[in-house]
C-alpha cells in the first residue's frame, strides 16, 4: 500500500506546485538553520578522543595558601606538587604540561625567525593522547631524565620550513639553544586542545619539547597563572609558589581510578600537615568530566541552537496550517474514499506519507541551506571556524529531522481528514 500512497502523494503535490513549494520552503529554512547550529554544537561538544577519553583523567589540588576555603581546586598546580605526584608512578600513563612562547629558527632554511607556542611535556604525551606521527617519534623517558636537546615539530611547521621533507635529524634552534628534530607530526587538530587547562579551540603548539629541556631553554618565561607568594629565586619557577603546571593520568580501570583518587587526597592531606597546603580539596575528572567542567561550548553556540530550534518550530506550525488547509480542500476526495471502504487509518496513513513526502524534499533543501551555513561559519573569525565540516552523522540527521518535523505536522491535519463525514461529503457533490 506504500507504493500507492506514495503515487497519491506525488499526484497531490503537483496539482497545487505554489502550496507545494512554500510548504517545503517552510521545512528547508527550518532545518537548514536548526542543523547549521546543531552540527556547530555536535563538534565543539563531541568527545577529542573517542575511544580514549574515558581513561584519562585531570588531576588537581589546591596549593594556594591564599584560597584556604576554594571549594573547588585552581585549574593547574605549583610545579612542586606536579613533580610529585608525577615522580610517585601511580598512574599508568602520565603527562605534565606547561606552555609557553619562544622564538624559532631553522639555520637550514630561508624562512625568517618564528613566535611561536612550545609546548613542554613528558614521553608519555604521545601514546596516552594518541597523537599521529608522519616521521620519526616521541622522545624516549631517557630523554626526559637526561634533558636531552630534542624536539616534536607540527606538520605545518614543517612545510613552512622544510617543505614538508622529512626533518628528522634537523636542527631547530629555539631561543638561543639548537635542538635535533626527532619527530613530525601528521595533520592533528584536537577539538577542543583539551590538555591546556582552558581548553579552547586554537590549533596545538607547532613545537613540543621535553619538560626538563623546555624549562632550562626557556627558564622564566612559561605562563604563570596565579603566585601567592614572591619566589626565593627570582626567574626560577621550579621553586616558585605559583600555580603553572597541567597534570594528565591515564588509568585503565576503576580500581585504578579509585586508588588515584585515594592517593590524591592522601597527598594533599600529608602537604597540608606539612604546612604547605591549606585546604585538602582535589578533583580527578575524566576527559569528558573537565571539558564539561570547562564549559568549552561557547555561550553563543547554545543561545543560536535554540533559537534556530525555535524558528524550527515556528516553520513546523505554518506547515501545520499549510498542510490542514490543503487536507481539507480535499474533503470531497476523501469522502468519495471512504464512501468506496477506504477507512480512516488508510485515509491517515495516505495523508502521513504525503507529509513525509514534503519532509523528504525539505530535507534536500534544508541540507543545501545547512551547507551554505556552515560555509558562512567557516568564514567567521573564530578559533573553530577550520573545524566545521558537515560529518555523516549529521547529514543523516538533517534528512530524519527534516521527515520527523513534517510527518509531526501531519498528525493533527491528517486526523482532521480522516474524520470527514463522507455523507456530508457525497451530498455535497
Amino acid at each position: 500500500m506504500f507504493g500507492y500512497y506514495l503515487d497519491l502523494a506525488l499526484r497531490s503535490l503537483k496539482r497545487n506546485k505554489v502550496l507545494t513549494v512554500l510548504m517545503v520552503l517552510a521545512i528547508a529554512v527550518g532545518i537548514g538553520a536548526s542543523m547549521t547550529t546543531l552540527t556547530v554544537m555536535h563538534i565543539l561538544s563531541g568527545d577529542p578522543l573517542p575511544g580514549r577519553s574515558a581513561h584519562l583523567f585531570y588531576a588537581q589540588l589546591n596549593p594556594d595558601i591564599a584560597r584556604p576555603h576554594a571549594k573547588e581546586p585552581a585549574y593547574v598546580m605549583d610545579y612542586h606538587s606536579a613533580m610529585d605526584l608525577w615522580g610517585a608512578h601511580r598512574a599508568d600513563r602520565q603527562a605534565l604540561i606547561v606552555n609557553s612562547a619562544i622564538k624559532v629558527v631553522a639555520p637550514e632554511s630561508a624562512v625568517p625567525p618564528l613566535q611561536l607556542d612550545m609546548l613542554s611535556t613528558t614521553t608519555d604525551f604521545f601514546p596516552m593522547f594518541g597523537v599521529p606521527f608522519h616521521y620519526g617519534s616521541g622522545w624516549s623517558a631517557d630523554d626526559d631524565a637526561q634533558h636531552a636537546r630534542v624536539v616534536v615539530i607540527s606538520d605545518d611547521l614543517n612545510n613552512k620550513l622544510f617543505g614538508g621533507a622529512n626533518s628528522v635529524g634537523r636542527t631547530l634552534r629555539l631561543g638561543r639553544s639548537d635542538l635535533h628534530i626527532v619527530g613530525v607530526l601528521k595533520p592533528w587538530r584536537p577539538a577542543p586542545l583539551f590538555y591546556e587547562a582552558w581548553g579552547n579551540y586554537t590549533r596545538p603548539q607547532d613545537v613540543m619539547t621535553p619538560l626538563t629541556s623546555g624549562l632550562e631553554i626557556n627558564d622564566g618565561h612559561f605562563m604563570q597563572f596565579t603566585c601567592w607568594d614572591m619566589p626565593s629565586t627570582p626567574g626560577h619557577l621550579q621553586n616558585a609558589p605559583c600555580e603553572w603546571v597541567g597534570l594528565w593520568v591515564q588509568l585503565d580501570d576503576a580500581a585504578k581510578v579509585s586508588a588515584y583518587k585515594q592517593f590524591l587526597g592522601d597527598y594533599a592531606a600529608q602537604q597540608k600537615s606539612l604546612g604547605r597546603f591549606t585546604s585538602g580539596v582535589t578533583r580527578l575528572r575524566s576527559l569528558m568530566q573537565w571539558l564539561d567542567y570547562l564549559g568549552v561550548v561557547p555561550d553563543d553556540v547554545r543561545l543560536q541552537n535554540w533559537l534556530a530550534f525555535a524558528f524550527l518550530a515556528i516553520c513546523l506550525f505554518n506547515t501545520i496550517g499549510l498542510l490542514l488547509a490543503k487536507f481539507l480542500r480535499r474533503s470531497g476526495e476523501i469522502g468519495v474514499r471512504r464512501a468506496l471502504g477506504a477507512s480512516r487509518a488508510a485515509i491517515f496513513a495516505q495523508c502521513l506519507v504525503e507529509a513525509g513526502l514534503l519532509g523528504l524534499l525539505g530535507g534536500i533543501g534544508g541540507w543545501l541551506l545547512t551547507m551554505a551555513g556552515l560555509w558562512l561559519v567557516r568564514r567567521q573569525p573564530t578559533d573553530y571556524a577550520d573545524l566545521i565540516r558537515l560529518d555523516l552523522p549529521m547529514f543523516l540527521a538533517t534528512f530524519a529531522v527534516a521527515i520527523a518535523t513534517s510527518v509531526l505536522a501531519g498528525v493533527l491535519p491528517a486526523w482532521r481528514a480522516c474524520r470527514v463525514a463522507p455523507a456530508l461529503q457525497l451530498k455535497a457533490l
